[in-house]
């Protein structure tokens, strides 16, 4: 079975331009692949570069060193070396990911943050599928018409999640997914991330809640043996 994901090499630094331009490295040496239908988490204590590996796979930090290859069924793109064009079609069709924090267009309704990004052919079953998520994820009815920059801080990151998890694409990225949700929204994630799993979706996850990662790790990826040398 072909990867849908390998890292080879991997690696992030900064230039800090307020001091000199020194040069900041945050990971050198990520090497892991994700299968499909398999979930790896990648494990190790906060700014160890769990988020930078996850935006360098979704392009939104570029990769210094090292090959990140995606495969979807046109072939294998290499996100290290891709041109932004290149990388956004892949992020409406291959790779789906969800972040810590709700980025939405102001006043759009919540029903329609969740299914945006679906053809016009396809608008109406988007919304049907959003209004299956939301209610699945605790959001009530009367809130799917309301911008969701009104809503508490755990309700917008529902949304965040089910506009993640609509879209049925070969690879997720989860970033802290379940940070801010309760008992019955944390199970209700971990039977969304399942169900992605039987689908055949590879997903890539930061998850700090021990109890959560157990449920769906399939694979763990210690992040410090990345760490830069001294």
């Amino acid at each position: 079975m072909s990867p849908v994901l390998e890292l080879r090499n991997a690696g992030k630094s900064f230039s800090m331009h307020l001091q000199g331009g020194v040069n900041l490295p945050v990971v050198s040496g990520v090497v892991f692949q994700a299968l499909p239908g398999q979930c790896v988490v990648l494990a190790g204590p906060s700014g160890a570069g769990k988020s930078s590996i996850l935006k360098m796979i979704f392009g939104n930090y570029r990769c210094d060193t090292g090959e990140i290859l995606l495969r979807d069924r046109t072939g294998v793109t290499d996100i290290a070396t891709a041109e932004p064009r290149r990388i956004l079609a892949l992020r409406r069709t291959v790779m789906g990911y969800v972040s810590q924090f709700l980025r939405a267009v102001p006043r759009v309704a919540a029903l329609d943050v969740v299914a945006e990004g679906a053809e016009p052919s396809e608008r109406e079953a988007a919304r049907a599928g959003a209004a299956v998520l939301l209610q699945r994820l605790s959001i009530p009815e009367r809130l799917w018409r309301l911008p969701p920059a009104t809503f508490s801080g755990g309700e917008q990151q529902r949304v965040n999640i089910a506009r993640g998890f609509l879209p049925e694409r070969p690879l997720l990225l989860l970033d802290e997914p379940t940070a801010s949700l309760d008992a019955a929204n944390r199970a209700t994630v971990i039977a969304l991330i399942e169900e992605k799993k039987h689908r055949g979706t590879a997903i890539v996850a930061i998850v700090h809640d021990d109890e959560v990662r157990r449920a769906i790790a399939d694979v763990e990826v210690d992040v410090t043996r990345f760490a830069p040398a001294a």
